[in-house]
């Protein structure tokens, strides 16, 4: 089945893992075995084989590059400028992987049908294991738009979807984990972007910059990869009002594979996959929260972050690889979801959405 995958880092991990994602997981795992630069070493999830031997043939693929100031402890560049040329880095591996063939960019409503048409055909023939993957560009944190006027530079590289924050202060919001409102050029971006047709992203926005970006915004808005508050209290999470809110917007919610935001209690760097028991089951937990808020289920998707600085170490238990997301369908029939809601969880809420931000 189609699978549609709303948040992968997949640039980042080229760039700054070096892992050469054109190689299958096993196969990068071996490579890294022993070494212990990065917590995920020989623990990544996340390869193009891997992603095509689970059908996920669709993805929204990231560009981050976070801007830090002086006393700032969270990693990152020490201009907006060298935060940018680190997206234009991660911006040409996708075009090297474009033009190996790997990957294509989508970038309107014609060339999405064009690669689902290819897609579903490629399943059918069982031959999708040499298919592209098909990626819509997203900036995860604006920090790396020098300024409001060169994000129209952006949008003519392809960047359509743009969340202003990531962690921790931002140059235009603050994002996960700390107060306030939209800085006064993160109000004049979220204007930019609406001009533009953009997709606004709300994932890591504060609480503040979340109603405030509301509020500005008349475009189309989702969220690529969040839970639920009321499951796992975080300030990360969307709360139930912030979910109604959502659904009022006719966004797409896509579910997060992170395990500490799938279970309670957990602790990044001390709990494992098995003291914790985080499982793709809870994943499902999340979705009937917010099937039962908007009641229905088209308001739900994926968007698993696998790749987002972690492997095995912090995801669910019963994940070895992104394959293995094609184990859901039948958890969800099992769970009582209706064939006609399992594949546009899959990838029709999505694709839907697009087609109409697009149209």
């Amino acid at each position: 089945m189609l699978t549609f995958d709303a948040h992968l880092d997949l640039s980042m991990n080229a760039l700054e893992w070096n892992r050469d994602l054109t190689k299958s997981v096993a196969e990068i795992r071996k490579r890294e075995a022993g070494r212990t630069d990065k917590v995920d070493r020989a623990k990544g999830t996340v390869a193009l084989p891997d992603m095509r031997r689970g059908e996920i043939g669709l993805c929204v693929a990231t560009q981050i590059g976070r801007y830090v100031g002086p006393g700032n402890p969270l990693p990152g560049w020490h201009s907006p400028e060298i935060a940018w040329a680190q997206t234009q880095g991660q911006l040409a591996w996708y075009r090297a992987m474009e033009e190996a063939g790997e990957m294509v960019q989508i970038v309107d409503e014609a060339g999405l049908d064009k690669h689902i048409e290819l897609w579903n055909d490629a399943v059918a023939k069982n031959k999708h294991d040499t298919a592209p993957i098909g990626y819509i560009l997203s900036l995860e944190g604006a920090d790396s738009i020098r300024t409001v006027r060169h994000l129209e530079q952006h949008y003519a590289q392809g960047l359509r979807a743009l969340g202003p924050a990531h962690y921790g202060a931002g140059r235009y919001s603050p994002g996960t984990h700390l107060p306030g409102n939209l800085s006064p050029e993160g109000r004049e971006l979220v204007k930019e972007m609406d001009r533009l047709g953009m997709i606004l992203d709300v994932t890591h926005l504060s609480d503040e910059a979340f109603w405030e970006a509301l509020n500005l915004f008349d475009g189309p808005v989702w969220a690529s990869h969040s839970n639920c508050r009321a499951l796992v209290p975080d300030q990360r999470q969307f709360a139930d009002d912030q979910i109604k809110a959502l659904i009022e917007r006719g966004a797409v919610i896509g579910g997060a594979l992170d395990a500490w935001m799938m279970v309670p209690g957990w602790v990044r760097g001390t709990t494992t996959p098995e003291t914790g028991g985080a499982k793709l089951k809870h994943l499902i937990d999340h979705w009937d929260h917010i099937c039962q808020l908007a009641g229905n289920a088209k308001h739900i998707g994926i968007g698993t972050d696998l790749d987002g600085g972690y492997g095995l170490e912090q995801s669910p238990a019963d994940i070895d690889t992104i394959a293995d997301l094609a184990t859901l369908p039948a958890m969800l029939a099992a769970r009582g979801y209706a064939k006609d809601d399992i594949e546009p969880i899959m990838s029709g809420n999505w694709i839907s959405f697009l087609r109409r931000a697009w149209a």
